[in-house]
């Protein structure tokens, strides 16, 4: 029987669901009453699992003693940055119009845009030493340096944590899987 997809390949595909989703909601006619907001928050939750997805590329290669995860983890971690940056530019530009006055009032009044910023810039050196070049001219400092993740992931689940202000019950929820797969990942390094 003829392979048509690779592993990488389909999973390529269906990582490019949030925005085929957001297509067909906007064809369709079928967002709420703010579209603005549930763009931008669609894109944050987005976020949030690709992290969870390229943190659980490690464990899942442990558990099942295969290598076939790894090329994963690169591809997983840009769709993160992607989304990061359709979130964070929807925010700029769909809801404040490039009113960097307002978009500097709003960040100075909350707290949860500081650390989302903070995450979001935390990213941009990941994106750029991803190649497998990058990983060359820096050595063992690349792997210092994608350890950030582990910082990223906290301050995504801060920065959604803070935004919401009554029902945090999702918030938590990312907050368990990451502490989760931080869990395993210990658990790993022992055996």
């Amino acid at each position: 029987m003829k392979q048509y997809f690779s592993l990488q390949q389909l999973i390529f595909i269906i990582a490019l669901w949030p925005i085929a989703s957001i297509v067909i909601t906007f064809l369709n006619n079928d967002f709420s009453a703010n579209p603005v907001e549930e763009i931008i928050r669609h894109f944050g939750k987005w976020t949030l699992i690709f992290i969870c997805l390229t943190l659980s590329i490690t464990p899942l290669r442990r558990l099942t003693k295969t290598n076939i995860w790894l090329p994963l983890r690169k591809m997983l971690g840009l769709f993160t940055f992607v989304y990061a940056c359709i979130h964070l530019f929807s925010y700029i530009g769909l809801d404040h119009h490039f009113d960097w006055k307002l978009i500097l009032q709003n960040t100075i009044k909350h707290k949860y845009i500081w650390v989302g910023v903070i995450a979001w810039t935390l990213l941009i050196p990941l994106a750029i030493t991803s190649t497998q070049k990058m990983k060359i001219i820096l050595k063992d400092n690349w792997i210092k340096l994608h350890r950030l993740i582990y910082v990223i992931a906290v301050l995504g689940v801060l920065h959604y944590l803070w935004l919401v202000k009554k029902d945090i019950t999702q918030p938590v929820i990312y907050g368990l899987i990451i502490g989760i797969l931080f869990l395993l990942r210990i658990r790993f390094k022992k055996n």
